[in-house]
């Protein structure tokens, strides 16, 4: 799917990640891409297709695709890790390569065929100094003074986790909405709860800044891990256990990798009659 519109309306895909799902439209034509107004229409899971973020892709000059991020609010976002891993799943099966390069706020991102359907991406290192996340003041980004004791992470958005006893047990419509908006956090936040299952085992539900509950998130799970491991309470690598599935975060020296499976659901056409509405 290269014309990413025509007289007919403007094409896209369906994607998702675990169940955290995206619409992705390919812009690598110089195509414009939509306003506010066309991402929260689509965004819309009865007017509209529904996502949790939609991810456009661009040409990259020192990359094989630059991706552009927008929350289902219509906020803009430096990362999303399991749309990265859809949309290089997508350039894989495109060029017949192995590895790709996806350009985005975070940098530039290594996706490698892990074979079996699943894609690594190296989603970079975790910013942990309290600048870097960001929050609001200089503390330590280990332990917040926030009840619950949570520690922040950066990885290329914010992040809150709080380690619980029992994850099913938390109203996360209800706690996240309200953590997001904290005031230590500028930028808002994505946040985290997360049971201990084991050294090498944990299990996360997500609350995604601008899109609330979510399946799975790639970020959410490597901040979730990176934060574990700061805390002695797992190993540096784990099965991260999500409501949608599962992914691999393996954080080594080089950066924080992510392993895990992607889906094309359907390609489609938004009407024209759907665009000129808006």
């Amino acid at each position: 799917m290269r014309d990413s519109s025509s007289s007919s309306g403007l094409r896209f895909m369906k994607m998702h990640g675990l169940g955290n799902d995206f619409v992705v439209i390919d812009l690598r034509d110089g195509s414009a891409a939509p306003g506010e107004a066309l991402v929260r229409a689509l965004a819309d899971r009865h007017f509209g297709v529904g996502f949790d973020q939609l991810v456009l892709i661009e040409a990259a000059k020192d990359a094989d695709a630059r991706m552009v991020f927008h929350n289902a609010d219509g906020s803009l976002s430096s990362a999303c890790g399991n749309a990265t891993r859809c949309v290089a799943r997508h350039l894989l099966n495109e060029t017949g390569a192995d590895t790709v390069t996806l350009e985005t706020g975070r940098g530039l991102l290594r996706c490698v065929d892990a074979g079996g359907g699943l894609v690594r991406v190296n989603m970079g290192a975790p910013l942990l100094e309290w600048d870097a996340v960001p929050i609001a003041g200089q503390m330590d980004t280990l332990h917040l003074p926030i009840e619950g004791d949570p520690v922040a992470t950066g990885m290329g958005n914010p992040h809150c986790t709080f380690f619980v006893d029992d994850a099913e047990a938390v109203d996360l419509a209800l706690f996240g909405a309200a953590q997001e908006i904290h005031p230590l956090y500028p930028e808002r936040t994505n946040v985290e709860v997360v049971q201990i299952l084991s050294r090498t085992e944990i299990r996360v539900r997500v609350w995604e800044r601008g899109a609330g509950i979510t399946l799975a998130s790639g970020s959410c799970s490597c901040a979730a891990a990176v934060a574990a491991a700061r805390r002695g309470l797992t190993e540096r690598r784990v099965l991260v256990r999500l409501d949608g599935g599962t992914l691999d975060i393996d954080w080594r020296d080089d950066g924080v990798h992510m392993t895990g499976p992607s889906a094309h659901v359907f390609s489609g056409t938004l009407t024209p009659a759907f665009l000129e509405a808006l």
